[in-house]
């Protein structure tokens, strides 16, 4: 709840920023994002219906801002990418990662559904796809993510990872901003 929280109120801050051209999203640890906390989602099973669709709601409004965010967005995925991870990645512009990433939307096996993050993923791999991977949980490979189109570009590591999102980065900065607004909304 609190890095969706934060997320939020950065990601406001940003979207009228004047210096800020695009945005990062990139691992500070081993892995880009695997999903709630598994101690929160325990609690979470405790709470009312009000208060677990005010927690729906909240990361709904954090994925919202993140894909439309007047700004180009580039997810750099390292480690695991799994459930509200996946999330974030299909709410970005652009997903690079690195060959040895996992991916899964495992919400299924703890009984739940990604009811939240299903517009981003459904429109990022499409309805077939995304029923799959709903369904069964499983783990998939970078290879497979951009087979399905939630990833763009496979690189072989952490190194390769930071010199494919400054490319691609110098690529937005190429463009006009509001140019790059504009073809975000289209």
């Amino acid at each position: 709840a609190q890095v969706i929280e934060r997320l939020t109120d950065v990601l406001q801050d940003l979207a009228g920023a004047d210096g800020v051209r695009a945005v990062v999203l990139d691992a500070a640890g081993k892995s880009f994002s695997a999903g709630a906390d598994l101690h929160w989602m325990k609690q979470a099973a405790t709470f009312s219906e009000a208060e677990n669709l005010e927690d729906a709601r909240a990361l709904s409004q954090m994925l919202n801002r993140l894909s439309t965010l007047p700004k180009p967005t580039v997810a750099l995925v390292q480690g695991a990418a799994f459930g509200g991870g996946v999330g974030l990645m299909a709410a970005c512009d652009m997903v690079i990662a690195v060959a040895d990433a996992a991916f899964s939307l495992s919400e299924i096996k703890l009984g739940l559904i990604p009811a939240t993050i299903s517009p981003y993923v459904i429109a990022a791999i499409g309805p077939r796809q995304a029923r799959r991977y709903f369904l069964t949980g499983e783990r998939f490979d970078a290879h497979e993510a951009r087979r399905i189109g939630l990833v763009h570009e496979v690189v072989e590591d952490a190194e390769a990872l930071a010199a494919a999102g400054k490319r691609m980065v110098e690529r937005l900065f190429a463009a006009p901003p509001g140019a790059l607004a504009e073809a975000k909304d289209l």
